[in-house]
C-alpha cells in the first residue's frame, strides 16, 4: 500500500471516530482505488495559478485554513509549487 492510501485510510478512520477531516491535496494520478479512498471525505477544491502561460492547480492553503478542521490531509508536501 502506498503512502497516499494509507493517509486516506486512516483519515476516513478518524473521521468515522469524530474527527473533523478535511483533504487539501491530494494526487490520485488516476487510480480508481485511491480515488475511491478519498470516499466521503470533503475535498477543498484547488486554486488556478496561470504561471508562464500555463493554468496550473495547487491547494489552496487560505481555503484550507479557513475551514478550521481537527486535521487537513496534504499529499505531495514537498512538491514545487507555482510562485504565488
Amino acid at each position: 500500500m502506498g503512502k497516499t492510501l494509507a493517509m486516506l485510510e486512516e483519515d476516513c478512520r478518524r473521521s468515522l471516530r469524530g474527527a473533523d477531516v478535511v483533504v487539501g491535496l491530494v494526487e490520485t494520478r488516476g487510480r480508481s482505488h485511491t480515488e475511491q479512498a478519498i470516499g466521503l471525505l470533503t475535498v477543498v477544491p484547488r486554486r488556478v495559478v496561470s504561471y508562464r502561460g500555463a493554468a496550473l492547480t495547487d491547494m489552496d492553503l487560505d481555503a484550507v485554513l479557513a475551514r478550521r478542521r481537527d486535521i487537513a490531509l496534504v499529499d505531495e508536501l514537498a512538491h514545487t509549487n507555482a510562485p504565488g
